[in-house]
């Protein structure tokens, strides 16, 4: 018992050969945790903080083709509701950027809410 209250209240010396167990578990626990316990934590989806900025990431390129993915947000689209107005909004953002490309995709990116702040849209150039 009294050896559990030493470790409890941590009264060994540095150095010591229990300091050095108590530094060891508190070191395991900290790398060897996140394997079996689940915190529910998830990547905020990185989305431009400025208005008529566009995040540009590379993709895949398929038959020598360039990729990328630009994330536009929603207010740069101007209030387009249906596919083909979304689409043509996008192409308005992206096409004084890239020059002549294709739309070939789009996916909605939600906040933690569930509310749809921006697209991802696949180009193909």
């Amino acid at each position: 018992m009294k050896i559990l209250r030493s470790y409890f209240f941590w009264t060994y010396e540095r150095g010591s050969f229990h300091y050095d167990i108590m530094v060891t578990l508190i070191l395991l626990f900290l790398f060897v945790s996140p394997r079996f316990i689940d915190f529910q934590d998830k990547p905020v989806p990185e989305i431009p903080m400025q208005q008529s900025e566009v995040l540009v990431k590379a993709a895949r390129s398929s038959n020598g083709e360039a990729q990328f993915v630009y994330e536009i947000r929603v207010d740069d689209l101007h209030g387009a509701k249906t596919d083909a107005d979304i689409r043509e909004a996008i192409l308005k953002v992206v096409e004084p950027i890239a020059g002549a490309v294709t739309l070939e995709k789009y996916t909605p990116v939600a906040d933690p809410k569930g509310h749809v702040i921006a697209y991802d849209a696949t180009i193909v150039h």
